[in-house]
């Protein structure tokens, strides 16, 4: 009976882990989503809500962090079910970094305020941030999913956003080059465009996780890169 009620409290435990990420997950892809709205439409309240989000995924991350060490440490787990706990650690960190990433975004809101976004490249933000939370949000579904092979489907495709992002980050120098005027708008973008190409790089961080999860082995191979903006001088923050 008391073996039972152990492997029932550590069952809740587990479940409480996965809940945490889930919530964690949610809240990550809709600050990054109001983080790239309101870069689009200057609007600075929805920014700031953004920003003030991020305390409550820190706070989530910190939760999750205390729950595994304890968890470790009083049912000492083996194989698979400490691969579970470890990795559990792995994804709240990645998202806590995808939190960050949409927040980082939301304070150059500010900044382009009474300049503006310039339509055609508030299109291309837009896109390569559609490219990057449908990876988040597919991610996080094999998450729920545990599978291996979709794990790494997701994996093989972090190229796609890649592409995208030294595409916008080769207009955004051409916006620059055509009238100096343009250049500091263009320069805050560029770190946005940085930020949401990132996101891409967190949810395959993610998706390698939930493989190893899964299989107990890393994925095979080089992740695929094709973002080719460090040859053109892109900058980092």
């Amino acid at each position: 009976m008391a073996s039972t009620h152990i492997l029932s409290a550590y069952d809740e435990e587990l479940k409480y882990l996965i809940r945490r990420i889930s919530e964690m997950g949610g809240l990550a892809e809709q600050m990054c989503s109001d983080a790239v709205r309101a870069l689009v439409n200057s609007d600075s309240a929805l920014a700031q809500k953004v920003i003030s989000d991020d305390v409550i995924l820190d706070h989530a991350e910190r939760e999750i962090q205390d729950k595994a060490i304890v968890t470790i440490a009083r049912r000492q787990p083996v194989a698979s079910d400490l691969r579970e706990i470890v990795g559990t650690l792995r994804i709240a960190s990645d998202l806590e970094r995808v939190g960050d990433l949409g927040k980082n975004t939301a304070k150059r809101v500010i900044a382009v305020q009474g300049t503006g976004v310039p339509r055609k490249l508030a299109r291309g933000i837009e896109h390569l941030s559609d490219l990057a939370l449908v990876q988040l949000k597919e991610v996080l579904d094999v998450y729920a999913s545990r599978s291996a092979e979709k794990a790494e489907a997701i994996r093989i495709r972090d190229e796609e956003i890649d592409a995208m992002y030294t595409s916008l980050f080769r207009e955004l120098l051409t916006y620059m080059m055509e009238d100096p005027r343009n250049i500091t708008t263009c320069t805050h973008l560029l770190f946005c465009a940085k930020n949401i190409e990132r996101i891409g790089d967190h949810a395959t961080n993610i998706a390698e996780t939930i493989y190893y999860m899964t299989t107990g082995a890393q994925p095979e191979g080089e992740r695929p890169k094709d973002d080719t903006s460090n040859t053109l001088g892109a900058i980092t923050e």
